[in-house]
């Protein structure tokens, strides 16, 4: 195969996975967006690894979109990071196996702590899927390296799944140009917002 072929079979390994995500009739979106609508603390994202990089994205888009969030490491948390955590908070613990054990380690303090936890993870009947409170369960898919193994399509299912539910909470809390711009100032969508606003 040409190296275009093999980029388009992963881009359509992924898109493949995008669609059976969307096609599923067994994802609560609507409890936990109203969990995190009704949220009087922060949404605190937890991962390793991979889903750690997704974990401090979708912290980034929380924040910019209206709902105060921020990302702790699963290592760093059980080192004392623990401690940003309160009980009126929600935490988000991305896992795509449901048993990564530095995520799994949070659980004991996070229970003692008393907020709510949404695991976000494609096996529900996974340790983590059954200790949180609430749960999303994406369809398990094939990975889109040619070894079946590198986190590929299920953190672009995981990423894609938490900016959905960015962007519903955004529109539900009635978040508007205004408020993106207080908090996005900058950068050529900061002198866009600035620009509209002069006009």
């Amino acid at each position: 195969m040409t190296y275009t072929e093999l980029v388009k079979q992963a881009m359509k390994t992924e898109l493949d996975a995008i669609q059976q995500m969307i096609d599923s009739q067994l994802m609560d979106y609507e409890t936990v967006c109203k969990a995190i609508v009704a949220c009087e603390g922060k949404v605190v994202f937890m991962g390793v690894g991979k889903s750690g990089h997704i974990g401090k994205k979708l912290a980034a888009t929380f924040s910019s979109t209206g709902t105060p969030s921020f990302f702790v490491h699963s290592t760093e948390a059980v080192h004392g990071d623990l401690g940003m955590i309160e009980n009126k908070d929600i935490v988000v613990l991305i896992s795509n196996s449901g048993s990564t054990r530095e995520v799994l380690d949070t659980l004991p303090t996070l229970e003692k702590i008393g907020c709510q936890t949404i695991a976000l993870t494609s096996d529900s009947n996974s340790e983590l899927a059954k200790r949180c409170t609430l749960k999303i369960t994406y369809p398990k898919h094939t990975e889109a390296d040619h070894l079946k193994l590198a986190p590929t399509a299920s953190s672009t299912m995981t990423l894609v799944l938490g900016d959905a539910i960015a962007c519903a909470v955004s529109e539900a809390k009635a978040f508007k140009k205004e408020d993106f711009h207080l908090y996005h100032p900058a950068g050529a969508l900061g002198k866009l917002l600035k620009e509209e606003a002069i006009s």
